[in-house]
């Protein structure tokens, strides 16, 4: 019975969450934290993240000397890679039409320019993902069910 509670609140969470990422983004909050019973979320703006993502290859490098001239390029990166397909829109990332079958694309596999790489499901409605860019798959960002926000990175590809 609390099974299906959840999917049925998947599409109110989405609205909240989009509500609340505009007000994000029209304000001048560089995070917000919401509870309600036991639900929490915190949203933050890129800029307040870098920082900590920056910290974590000083800390690798810190461990292992050799890699230590490679790490920091890599994070030092703002924003989402350029080789990127972005998600159009907020709601849930699903890999594959359907559970047990095969995903729609897989690291190492070549995707061509309008070709569907995963839906996202927004408002009970499944909308396909097609790919805006050509090559082989190099990274699938979200997880299967994975709840993803508009301008988030998808796959990254390689040309």
């Amino acid at each position: 019975m609390s099974d299906s509670n959840p999917g049925q609140d998947a599409p109110e969470l989405v609205d909240l969450i989009d509500r609340l990422e505009r007000l994000l983004n029209d304000s001048g909050l560089s995070e917000i934290e919401v509870e309600a019973g036991a639900t929490g979320l915190v949203l933050r703006k890129p800029n307040a993240i870098a920082p900590q993502t920056a910290a974590a290859p000083t800390a690798a490098a810190a461990t292992d000397g050799a890699a230590a001239g490679a790490a920091p390029a890599s994070a030092a990166s703002d924003g989402p890679p350029l080789n990127a397909v972005m998600a159009p829109l907020t709601g849930l990332f699903y890999s594959s039409p359907s559970p047990g079958a095969q995903p729609y694309v897989t690291v190492g596999g070549t995707i061509t320019i309008g070709q569907v790489i995963g839906l996202i499901e927004a408002m009970k409605l499944f909308n396909e993902i097609k790919s805006d860019r050509a090559g082989r798959v190099t990274r699938i960002y979200p997880e299967d069910g994975a709840l993803v926000k508009a301008k988030q990175p998808l796959i990254e590809v390689e040309a």
